[in-house]
């Protein structure tokens, strides 16, 4: 008998964030930095994020994902 092995908290969380319509559209998801060291650990997040080639960007207590691989320009 083959057992399966059910995805983690993480691996779901992952998939659920990563799977939004604004990643597909190329547009931004952001969390709280706090949060998402707490659910699936910053460095997993961060991991995931360059993975993707997209931007992450760190503001105040929010992380911001720019869902696409193109440049990025900081105007001020």
């Amino acid at each position: 008998m083959q057992m399966t092995q059910r995805p983690s908290l993480a691996d779901m969380w992952i998939d659920q964030l990563f799977s939004a319509k604004a990643v597909a559209g190329g547009g931004v998801i952001r969390r709280n930095r706090n949060w998402v060291a707490r659910e699936i650990g910053r460095d997993r997040f961060f991991r995931e994020v360059e993975a993707r080639g997209f931007h992450l960007l760190e503001t105040g207590e929010q992380l911001v994902v720019v869902c696409h691989t193109g440049k990025i320009h900081l105007h001020f």
